[in-house]
């Protein structure tokens, strides 16, 4: 047994997992594939979900003319989007719940900003046998800015995909409505572990959407600490 493949067996607990002759045992341990996250910057946002969201700059004077719809000059929006295909979609107005005959002045107007990736995993040093015949864990974890934006401001889609990536072999999806009667503002986890999924995963696709509000100014939910890793197998317990 060559010493690549003894140390990859001993730290991720390998042992029974089927291998074949080809691989090449210390490329394997360099990508390390188990037990680290496999998207690319996970904090797009440069925040950290260990320190407290930043409070959002409120201007002392409202600010006049029309409603601007576009961030301008809004530092909390500004990030490194590497590694994340972003979209934007502005919602229509919500009139609902006004009462007939009121005269509006402005109404806030809202938009969803997608986040999403997909990971190839064989690429990222996981074989089709692991994948197919033992299955390993994959722990998905997210965080986002808890606030009084709106009652829904983040939504979760994760697909694990054939490879022929339009495959659909599990997904799961999180909308977690928010408590808007009082004000809180803490990072708020989002999780799910995929396990049992069956064979022919080959990809990971991880998608979040987060609500902004433009009203007398651009107010932006954050995310942080994005994570999709597949756990230690606990070998022979397969």
């Amino acid at each position: 047994m060559s010493e690549w493949r003894k140390r990859c067996e001993n730290e991720w607990s390998l042992q029974g997992a089927p291998m074949p002759d080809s691989l090449d045992w210390k490329s394997v341990y360099d990508a390390k594939p188990l037990g680290r996250n496999l998207l690319k910057n996970p904090s797009p946002h440069g925040v950290s979900k260990d320190i407290p969201p930043p409070e959002p700059d409120l201007p002392e004077v409202p600010t006049r003319g029309p409603p601007r719809f576009q961030p301008h000059g809004f530092s909390q929006f500004i990030g490194d989007f590497s590694g994340w295909t972003t979209s934007t979609e502005t919602l229509p107005y919500d009139s609902s719940g006004i009462p007939a005959g009121a005269v509006v002045c402005q109404l806030p107007r809202y938009s969803w900003f997608t986040m999403e990736q997909v990971v190839d995993l064989k690429a990222e040093g996981l074989w089709e046998e692991l994948l197919d015949d033992f299955q390993p864990e994959i722990v998905i974890q997210d965080w986002y800015e808890e606030s009084q934006l709106h009652k829904s401001i983040y939504e979760l889609h994760v697909k694990l995909l054939g490879a022929d990536k339009s495959t659909v072999i599990s997904e799961h999806t999180a909308n977690p409505t928010e408590d808007c009667s009082a004000y809180s503002h803490n990072w708020k986890e989002v999780s799910h572990v995929f396990s049992g999924y069956g064979p022919g995963v080959r990809y990971v696709h991880f998608q979040h959407r987060l609500k902004n509000q433009f009203l007398n100014g651009f107010y932006a939910t954050l995310s942080s600490d994005s994570s999709a890793a597949f756990e230690h197998l606990a070998g022979d317990s397969r």
